[in-house]
């Protein structure tokens, strides 16, 4: 685990030194998922394999970079995420050396934290069973939600540029986060997989990344800016905010 940490600390020391002449601290976003692919492939490379391992690292690195290379496709070019730009304004000048505790190194301690199951997963190893085939089959289903909903919204903010209307089609017309939700399922479906290795204390993970979606960082707090949009109200009277289900009439 020495290696995993230290490996995940430089990662983090060197994006916060990159951020400084971009002035952009939101280029952590982009390594987020890369993170968990990290700490897959060190634990890979440091135990023995097994089938319960490999699984675990294909499906993490499919994950991880998807992600990323979303993130990187949607951010890249467009400066810094308002939500760093409004920290980096209350701190001030002192933005710049606050922001490796503040942003870059709570992001490494809860990449730590929530890649638990991955890490138990592969340490543990073992060959696949139910269990198993339960949770690559709900990484299977997070994945493709986070997916299409990603590529559906992409391609009505293309369609409708300017216009400012509220994207209730497709995934988004049975829930107001398909990619939120998507995530939560696919860390699920991860920690199912270190279940069936016997790390059952590890649920501590997919809830807490669950709870970071709905409560924190993902839900809550990109609705408070959305609830400012003509008509967002009543998206939100007719459409789930996390669960899908068929929207109220």
């Amino acid at each position: 685990m020495t290696l995993i940490v230290s490996t995940l600390a430089l990662c983090m020391v060197a994006l916060w030194l990159w951020s400084l002449p971009l002035k952009n601290s939101s280029i952590v976003d982009i390594f987020w998922g890369l993170g968990f692919v990290i700490v897959a492939w060190l634990a890979w490379w440091q135990w023995p394999t097994s089938p319960r391992g490999t699984l675990t690292v294909a499906l993490v690195t499919t994950w991880g970079v998807r992600l990323a290379a979303y993130l990187a496709w949607r951010n890249i070019g467009k400066g810094e995420d308002p939500r760093y730009t409004a920290m980096r304004n209350r701190h001030g000048a002192a933005w710049w050396w606050r922001s490796l505790p503040i942003v870059f190194g709570l992001q490494g301690v809860l990449v730590l934290i929530i890649g638990v199951p991955v890490a138990q997963a592969i340490i543990l190893g073992g060959e696949l069973g139910v269990l198993d085939a339960v949770g690559a089959a709900l990484v299977v289903v997070g994945v493709s939600f986070e997916t299409i909903g990603d590529l559906q919204l992409a391609a009505f903010k293309r369609a409708n540029a300017g216009k400012g209307l509220v994207m209730d089609r497709g995934l988004w017309r049975y829930t107001r986060h398909p990619n939120y939700f998507g995530d939560a399922v696919t860390w699920w479906g991860l920690f199912t997989i270190a279940l069936g290795a016997g790390a059952w204390w590890a649920v501590f993970s997919p809830a807490l990344m669950t709870t970071l979606l709905v409560r924190v960082s993902g839900v809550s707090l990109l609705e408070k800016t959305m609830k400012k949009r003509p008509g967002y109200d009543e998206y939100i009277r007719r459409t789930s905010s996390f669960f899908p289900r068929p929207p109220k009439p």
